[in-house]
Parts: C-alpha cells; structure tokens; sequence
C-alpha cells in the first residue's frame, strides 16, 4: 500500500487494534500497552503511513503554528531576532510561518488571511505600519497578538520593546561627553514611531540639553538599509559643515556610512566618529568595531515568544508593553576629542 493511500484504518486493520489505539500510539499517550505499541509502529513502517499534520489539529484543535511578519529578512537586525524566535518557539513545540513583506502593507493584509486560514495560534509582528484594515482584521480574528521591538499606536496590543527615546539620547550624550559638538544624524522612517520618530526625538532633546547646536543640514532619513546609510552620508561628507560624529540608527545604515567614510579617503574615528544602533552581529565583522546603542536582541526574541505561549494558553492574561533595557557597547568608532 502506497504513502498517499495509507489511513489510520488501515495501520489498525493491520496491526489488529482499534483505531483509538493507533491515535493514542501516534499522540505518545503512556497508557498503552508495549505489546500494542509494538503491533502499532511495525504497522505503521510496514504501510509507510504519515500521519496528517492537518487532520490531528482538527481534531486536537491545536496547530502548534505561530505566524510571523518581517518588515526585511535581509536586516541583520530582523535576521538575528527572528532566530531567537525560532528557538524559543522550537522548544515549546511551535514551529513558525514566516511572511517577509518588504514594507509592503497590501501583502500583510493577505498574509494575516494567510494565517487565520492556517489556523495559527499566535502571530508575532514585528513592524507598526499598520493601517485600519490591518487593525481591524486583527481583531476580527480574535488570534493572540505580540509586536516585538516595534510598538504600534494601539494600546489593545502587547509590545516587547526598549526605550528608544532614552536609548537615542543615551547615545547621543555619550558622542557629546566625547567633546563632539558637531553631530550628525542618519535616521530612519518618521512614520515609525518607535524607530523613527522616538529616536530622533532622543537625539535632538539631547542635543537641547547639552547646549549643542542642532545643524539641520547634517540630519538625514533613510530606510535601515546599508545602502540608504552610504548614500546618505554621501550627502553629508558634501556639506560645508561636515559632522565630526555621526548618530545613525540603525548598524546596517551605520556600516553602509562607514564605507563611505573609507571610500572619500577618511579616517575612522580619527576623522570621524560613527555610533550605530542594534547591536546586531555585524558590530564585531566591520573595522574598525562598531560602537553601537545595543538592544537584547536575543533576549527580545525569546521574550516575545514567552510572551506569545502565555497569551495562548490563557486569553484573559494580562497586556501591556515589557520594556528591556538597552546597553551601550563601546568598540573603536567613536573618539574622544581632545
């Protein structure tokens, strides 16, 4: 009997045992005795049977899938923390179902159709770019719901995040405490509020609090990419003012800048500084070493997915936003100004 025509039927037919004693086999049940047990797994090899991932949820009610949505899997940042994930959800039995939607909105929304049709116990976001459509199918679906390292403007969800405000002016401070009164600014997208609008909010009140001028000239926007960083701090090696500290916000942006700097015939730190954000792996692989405003990055994963598991086996827990703490590294990009 072939794979694709083997039933649960036909391995108790030819074990000689009642189907219930098959499931109970195929579920792990200790209550079985060896001999059955025996009859049950020859059958099984003998006939080649799988059995249905799809038939034993509908009958247990239970996927064990947790849908997942990237923003970019080719950021290091959502790279690393989607690993942690991973784990975390592979030692408690889950495995995952990962959407990567490249900022794109339209495919989140048919993802999260994508998902309910899948039966998934949980989803884990992990951008806030979400718009009513989204807020509203989310809610419709009536699925746990966790944001890691983003926090949408939606106080009905559970956010696992850090201070952004607190981490960007702790960062900025730090190039301030250098003797750096010249700082410039790669952000990211202003319609982000924890990444884009909290950071460069950190980075100008401590700009405000320290009586160090703001140049507007030197501040730029981007997209968290490598790239968008090279170009950006194009722009700034071309101003008059030139910066002698760059603040950029997230470490792939922060290594693409880093490569302009090189490739314009300057010097890391001794021309100029560069602090990045993160904490991804990249920090330690580029040279000089990045020193970085670092989130827990695998603690933030495993977290989320903690976090997820206890929002699944019980709907009336608590909500709310866990904030972790943020640390700065120091490694040989910044300089201190005599």
């Amino acid at each position: 009997m072939s794979l694709l025509q083997a039933k649960i039927k036909d391995v108790a037919r030819v074990a000689g045992v009642s189907v219930t004693t098959v499931s109970r086999v195929l579920n792990g049940e200790k209550y079985v005795k060896d001999e059955m047990r025996r009859k049950v797994n020859k059958a099984i090899e003998q006939l080649g049977y799988a059995p249905s991932h799809i038939a034993r949820s509908l009958v247990l009610k239970k996927t064990n899938l947790i849908g997942v949505i990237v923003p970019d899997l080719t950021s290091s940042f959502y790279s690393t923390i989607l690993s942690s994930v991973e784990e975390a959800a592979s030692s408690n039995g889950y495995n995952l179902l990962v959407c990567n939607i490249i900022e794109d909105i339209d495919k989140e929304l048919k993802y999260l159709n994508v998902f309910t049709e899948m039966r998934v116990e949980g989803i884990i976001i992990m951008h806030e770019k979400i718009n009513e459509d989204i807020r509203a199918q989310i809610h419709k679906t009536n699925i746990p719901v966790v944001f890691s390292s983003v926090k949408p403007m939606d106080q009905d969800f559970t956010s696992i995040i850090i201070d952004d405000y607190q981490a960007a002016y702790d960062a900025t401070k730090y190039l301030i405490e250098l003797g750096h009164d010249s700082i410039g600014f790669i952000g990211g997208d202003l319609r982000d509020v924890t990444s884009g609008q909290n950071r460069y909010s950190g980075y100008r009140n401590a700009l405000a609090d320290h009586s160090v001028k703001i140049v507007y000239e030197n501040i730029r926007f981007g997209d968290y990419k490598v790239k968008s960083g090279y170009e950006l701090m194009k722009e700034l090696l071309n101003n008059k003012q030139r910066p002698g500290a760059v603040f950029v916000v997230s470490d792939d942006m922060a290594i693409g800048a880093m490569n302009c700097i090189w490739d314009h015939g300057l010097r890391i730190p001794e021309d100029i500084s560069v602090m990045g954000f993160d904490g991804s792996q990249m920090t330690e692989l580029v040279r000089p070493r990045l020193t970085s405003m670092e989130q827990p990055i695998h603690h933030m994963g495993k977290i989320t997915m903690e976090t997820l598991l206890k929002q699944i086996s019980d709907p009336e827990a608590a909500k709310g936003d866990i904030i972790l703490p943020h640390e700065l590294v120091v490694r040989e990009s910044c300089r201190k100004v005599p």
